[in-house]
Order: structure tokens, then sequence, then C-alpha cells
């Protein structure tokens, strides 16, 4: 078995504010048959000791981490092997995991995270109860430190990734910090982990790590650019021969329609009839011709949810509706809450619930992510798996696993969803005019329903690629 530590700052079901979340939780079970043992460092959050709970293990004592004595515990919950850093002067908040009440991040998070990427560095340079992992796995910039601090301890034997999740935060901290942090001054330049004279934890994984993935092979190539690279592109075209693109899975137990305790089960398309009546029911909307479409998602420009607030006449127009669920810039939260006090086709929930976002893909007929870039997306594999049809941007992940209803895909039926470029107000309002006009031919929207449910979105080619990377990465050059 391959010996292997993902290092990342969330993990559901124990602590999530999206996608990253889902991913981490879901890959160390997806690689057992892959013949992989992984087991993930978390920040000890509350969330995470509760979940570890009094059989939790102390296996290391840290006596400075950053500000405070530490200890890293371990144990076995929700089928996952975990290793938690017990450091309540770092993770014992009770609001965000990144920021306070406020919304405003929380001053010390450079070191709240360089402490995870450290924990993971001394794992691997010293064990973890008898335990030493041949690759650290780390994600985003949360984990971008753990290759310094691997040299620094002097090891140079246990191989490492870095998964970019999303390139947009970089974990930029002040060149003050540079002793705080434990960094190597003579690597702060600009072929270092140095960024326009300040401190990138991102960077610093980006040129340390031995391997770099990404979640899409689209997104992949995206990040050598300058429009999605966001000042990094430089470093990814650097990498290009160490980057690759590995797809997100779902976890196909959690999120299936057979088996769903959150709601009615189904195995095919004619049984999300009776949920959609539910969602409907909940929401507070009328019966209508159209499509009943969705929209799971954090409310923020990168999502495109502004482009939803123009585009909407064009669904609402044909009979359509519109069920919300999500929470972030309190300018789209208004709009969307007036407009659902306004619009009697038009249903919002501020906020997230994982019960109700099953709900949701049960009982929407579309689920629509018009982001303006998205490395992966899981909301459009969760669609496809509940026959919920994808209206989503040609960008990242999106584009990679969702098959246009272009007129060649519907003429030899292998339509899934719809694509829509560029990622405009006025092109996602043709697309929603398609959208309605397909639902309304109930025979290609069934064919397109069977297709979808059809679509592989779990882990299992995933999990084989992340494996056939690390057997490459112990064998050495």
């Amino acid at each position: 078995m391959m010996r292997v530590l993902s290092v990342a700052s969330e993990c559901a079901p124990f602590v999530k504010t999206g996608g990253l979340a889902d991913v981490v939780g879901a890959l160390p079970r997806a690689l057992t048959a892959e013949r992989v043992e992984m087991r993930t460092l978390l920040p000890g959050y509350p969330a995470v000791i509760a979940a570890l709970g009094s059989d939790a293990a102390q296996i290391a004592e840290l006596d400075d981490l950053f500000g405070g004595t530490a200890r890293l515990i371990a144990g076995h919950a929700a089928g996952l092997d975990l290793i938690a850093i017990d450091a309540p002067h770092l993770y014992a908040r009770t609001s965000g995991l990144y920021s306070d009440a406020h919304g405003h991040d929380w001053p010390d998070n450079p070191e709240r995270f360089a402490a995870l990427s450290w924990a993971a560095a001394h794992i691997a340079t010293l064990g973890a109860g008898g335990w030493h992992p041949q690759v650290l796995h780390g994600h985003d910039w949360q984990a971008g430190f753990m290759v310094e601090y691997l040299h620094r301890m002097g090891n140079e034997d246990t191989r490492s990734v870095l998964t970019i999740h999303n390139i947009a935060f970089h974990g930029i901290a002040g060149a003050e910090r540079l002793h705080a942090l434990r960094l190597d001054p003579s690597r702060f330049h600009s072929a270092g982990y140095e960024y326009w004279g300040n401190i990138s934890a991102l960077k610093a994984g980006l040129i340390g790590a031995d391997a770099l993935t990404t979640v899409s092979s689209r997104y992949a190539e995206e990040l050598m650019t300058p429009e999605f690279g966001l000042g990094l592109d430089g470093v990814m075209r650097s990498r290009r021969e160490d980057l690759t693109g590995i797809l997100n899975g779902i976890d196909s137990e959690v999120w299936n329609p057979a088996t769903d305790p959150a709601i009615t089960p189904y195995s095919t398309a004619r049984g999300k009839a009776a949920n959609k009546a539910a969602l409907r029911a909940e929401f507070g909307l009328p019966e209508a011709s159209g499509p009943l479409c969705i929209i799971v998602s954090r409310m923020t420009h990168q999502k495109g949810l502004d482009l939803v607030l123009e585009a909407l006449p064009a669904l609402l127009d044909h009979g359509g509706q519109l069920a919300l669920l999500g929470s972030g810039e309190r300018g789209l939260e208004h709009a969307f809450t007036s407009l659902a006090e306004h619009q009697p086709n038009v249903g919002v929930r501020i906020g997230y619930d994982e019960a109700l976002s099953h709900r949701m893909m049960a009982g929407g007929d579309a689920i629509l992510v018009p982001s303006r870039f998205e490395p992966c997306g899981l909301t459009q594999l969760y669609g496809l798996r509940y026959g919920t049809l994808p209206l989503v941007a040609l960008t990242g992940g999106l584009a990679d696993t969702v098959i246009n209803a272009s007129p060649a895909a519907l003429a030899r039926g292998v339509a899934t969803g719809l694509q829509f470029a560029p990622v405009t107000a006025e092109a996602l309002r043709n697309a929603l005019t398609t959208l309605c006009r397909l639902h309304a031919d109930p025979s290609v929207w069934a064919k397109m329903q069977r297709n979808a449910m059809a679509q592989p979105v779990g882990w299992d080619q995933s999990a084989r690629a992340y494996a056939q990377l690390y057997e490459r990465l112990i064998a050495g050059p």
C-alpha cells in the first residue's frame, strides 16, 4: 500500500465552505481500491475535534506551533482516517473557518495555515504514531508551505503534490512575517515564494511541489493564460511538464437518487415528479409550464449570479421558475431576495443547507452554473447524477463534464445539458430560451435526462490517475 497524507483546510462532512471539502472527503475512500492508504490532516476546528471524540489518540506534541503548544491527535470518523492539529490558540473559533462573524479574514490566517503545512512536514519527517507518509498531497494555498518546511527539516525524501482547486486565492502575507512564518529568507525572491513584494503561500507550493495537479484538463490549460492564471500564469507555464488535469468526481454513495434519504428516491427521471412537487411547495412556487431551474452556489461575481439577474426574464417569460440556495455578497443576496418578494416564480433561501441541496437536485429540472471561471465544479456533476440538466458556462471543468445540446449532439442523442459562451448576460439569456424550448419537447428532454443520469461522475478514473501519479513520484526519476 502506498502511504499518502492529504493536507487540507476543510473536509466534508466535518467542515465545509465549498467543493474543496467534498473532494477532500471523498478522495481517500476512492483511493482504497487503488491500494493507497490516505490519511487526512486537518486543522483542529471545534467540529473536527468533536468528530474525533474521546477515542482520539495523541500521536505527537508540538511545543511551539506558531504561538502556542499543540497536539496531533488521530482517529477514525465518517469512514476517514484523520489527524487533527489540536491547537486552540489557532483554531478554537466559533465563526467561520477563514473569517470572523463580520466576514473579515482572521488576521493570523498566515500563521494558522502555516501551522497546517508545518504539521504535515513534521509528520513526514518524524512520523505519526509510527506511520510515515511517502507522499504529501496538499490542497490550495493553505498547504503551500509544506515543501518549504520539508527542506527546513532536512527531509528530501518525501514526495509532494499540490492540487490547485482555485488559483484566485494566493495566501498573501506581508514580507515582515518572514521570520514569524519560519521561512528561509534566501528564497524570498521572484524565482521563489516572493510575489510583488509579499509572501505567497500558493506560489511557494507551485514552485516547490514535485508535481502539480488541478481539477480539470481545461482548467490546467486555462491556468497558463493571463486571463485565468491571475498573476501566476508565468509560474504555471514554467511548470507545464509537471502539471496534470485530473477531473474531480463525486461521492456516488452520498449522491445517489436511488438511496438518498433526503428525497423521495428514484432510479429513472420519471421518479423526479414527486420531488419536483415537494420542492415547489417548499419554496412556495406555483404550478408552471416551464422548467424549474435551481441554483446552489456561493453568491459571488465569480459564480456569475449577477448575469442570472439580467437574463432571468428569458426563463420567466417562457413559464420557467427559479429556486436558489446560497449566500455570499450582500448585494447579490439583497437583489435575489427582493426579486423573490415581487416575483411569484422565484424562491430564495439565503444560507447553506446540505439536506435542502439534495432536495433541490432531486426536484429541479435544470441547474444553472454560469460561472465566469470554474476549475471543476461539483454541482453540475450532482445535477447529472440526479437527472437535473446542467446549463453551464463554457469554462474549466464545466466544459469538460457537460455535453452541449448542439444540433449534432441532439441528432446523435448524446447531449446531457447546455453550454453557453461568451460568459455574458446575453449569451445566458439565449441559453435559457433554448433550455425552455428543449423542455417543451418531452421526448428530447427525457432522452437528455437519461443521458445525464448515465454519465460516469464518480471517482474511479480520477482515483486511478492520482494513484498512478503517486506511484511515479515514489519510484523517482
